[in-house]
């Protein structure tokens, strides 16, 4: 699918891209400490949401087009599948004490992390690394295959702040998962469904110490 036509030259997207992916994530590394981490995330998708309004090409209502969705449940279940036997094998290897932890000793604080965690950080972050980065800065990538691996590298350095490996090298395989599907059906409901079920798993079966940012050492 072509790329939204934005008005703006490349000079500018570049800034654009560097500012969003490059600066935000490291002054979000170096300040974490002293900001809120979830305010920070509001303030960024508001301005990539700004930047999308004036993005010539792009439309709304795609952020809800269900339709998007058509033909994508099996692979929707597949990759979940392959997520939750991943995540599993690192909690059992990394962590195993803490295998189902959450919802075996904390069932309240699991249900509302399942409920509350899309609306406040899947959201935002689907909305800056898949329609900002393809329909705005897509062009900047000659090739499907590079801008596939480029989202997936600053989807995970974005997660650099949790200061362990576990975050950015789970999320870079994520982001490749969820940046094939947005470049090949560009399915917002899709890729965010498949955000929440990962991030979902992450917390049920016990990696949830590695992408929380209250555990990051001072």
């Amino acid at each position: 699918m072509d790329d939204a036509r934005v008005g703006a030259s490349r000079t500018q997207l570049w800034l654009e891209f560097l500012a969003f992916y490059v600066l935000a994530p490291a002054a979000l590394y170096m300040f974490l400490p002293y900001v809120n981490l979830y305010g920070a995330i509001a303030v960024v998708t508001v301005i990539g949401l700004a930047i999308l309004h004036f993005t010539d090409g792009y439309a709304w209502r795609h952020l809800w087009d269900f339709s998007s969705l058509r033909g994508l449940g099996p692979m929707i279940l597949w990759t979940s599948g392959l997520t939750a036997l991943v995540l599993t094998v690192m909690t059992l290897w990394l962590v195993p004490e803490r295998f189902l932890g959450l919802p075996r000793e904390q069932t309240v604080l699991w249900v509302a992390i399942l409920a509350l965690y899309p609306w406040f950080s899947v959201l935002g972050q689907e909305i800056i690394f898949r329609p900002l980065f393809f329909y705005r800065y897509g062009s900047l990538f000659p090739s499907a295959t590079l801008r596939i691996v480029v989202n997936a590298l600053v989807f995970a350095a974005a997660h650099l702040f949790f200061q362990n490996w576990i975050a950015p090298m789970m999320t870079f395989l994520g982001g490749l998962m969820f940046a094939w599907v947005y470049e090949h059906r560009r399915s917002f409901p899709a890729v965010f469904v498949m955000h929440w079920i990962a991030g979902g798993l992450v917390f049920t079966l016990g990696l949830g110490r590695f992408f929380y940012h209250g555990a990051i050492p001072q």
